[in-house]
């Protein structure tokens, strides 16, 4: 086990995201949470709106992340100075690795049985025969008994049924420059894909503000740089065939 990183602080939602308020303005409800990154170039987005979603929901409690072994090996490892940028404290943040898909899911639902932490998240690889129905439904049962949530971070997979309370599709979306030319916000395109006893289909563009803390709005057009990467510089690859799943699957 490698000791880390987050730092917490409740996040707020800009004025006219009151429909984005209602599922984490206060940080995410108990249960399962997905993410997808849309291409493979979006994986460091959607590490960044994993990031941001249990510092959002923890409180000042330890955030533990789970992650396969082989991830570094095809994504990069988790990049410090990006989730720096997030607001990370490293002396809140329990990075735990596991070789194999058994030990995460293992690791993950033993560690949201512990009411102590803020959030967990897990990150398994590509779609592992296990990683079905059930396995999501056990997460999903101790998150709600302790009420500590769980992100789970997917990567090289698509969606299937599972017992996921929301769904997130992500893409990377290029930050605005700053006075002189400095770095902009980290920002992020965002779909809902599934929202349980809600509405889904929705698209969003975000910044995040680490320091005034909320998701701001960013309107089509506006001026952008490049964003800052939420992993370590690894080989681009051409996106999986699933890369555009959410134009006609939105699985329960």
């Amino acid at each position: 086990m490698e000791v880390k990183a987050v730092a917490v602080s409740k996040f707020a939602i800009s004025p006219g995201f009151s429909s984005v308020q209602s599922i984490v303005g206060s940080g995410l409800d108990p249960g399962l949470h997905e993410i997808y990154p849309h291409a493979t170039s979006d994986i460091g987005a959607a590490t960044g709106f994993a990031a941001s979603l249990a510092r959002l929901s923890s409180r000042k409690r330890p955030i533990v992340w789970i992650r396969q072994d082989f991830l570094d090996t095809e994504t990069g490892a988790l990049n410090a100075s990006g989730l720096f940028e997030l607001g990370v404290d490293l002396e809140r943040f329990i990075l735990v690795r596991a070789r194999e898909t058994e030990g995460v899911l293992r690791a993950g639902e033993q560690a949201a049985r512990c009411a102590a932490l803020g959030a967990v998240v897990i990150q398994p690889w590509a779609e592992p025969k296990m990683l079905d129905f059930t396995a999501s439904r056990r997460l999903s049962l101790a998150s709600a008994k302790s009420g500590v949530p769980i992100v789970m971070l997917r990567t090289a997979a698509s969606p299937s049924h599972s017992a996921a309370v929301t769904r997130w599709g992500v893409q990377a979306s290029p930050s605005r420059a700053l006075d002189a030319n400095a770095p902009g916000f980290p920002a992020f395109e965002l779909t809902l894909l599934r929202r349980r006893g809600g509405a889904a289909g929705q698209v969003w563009r975000v910044e995040l503000d680490r320091d005034r803390e909320f998701f701001q709005h960013r309107k089509p057009g506006d001026a952008a740089s490049v964003p800052l990467p939420m992993v370590s510089i690894f080989n681009d690859r051409p996106a999986p065939s699933r890369a555009h799943y959410w134009a006609d699957r939105r699985a329960g």
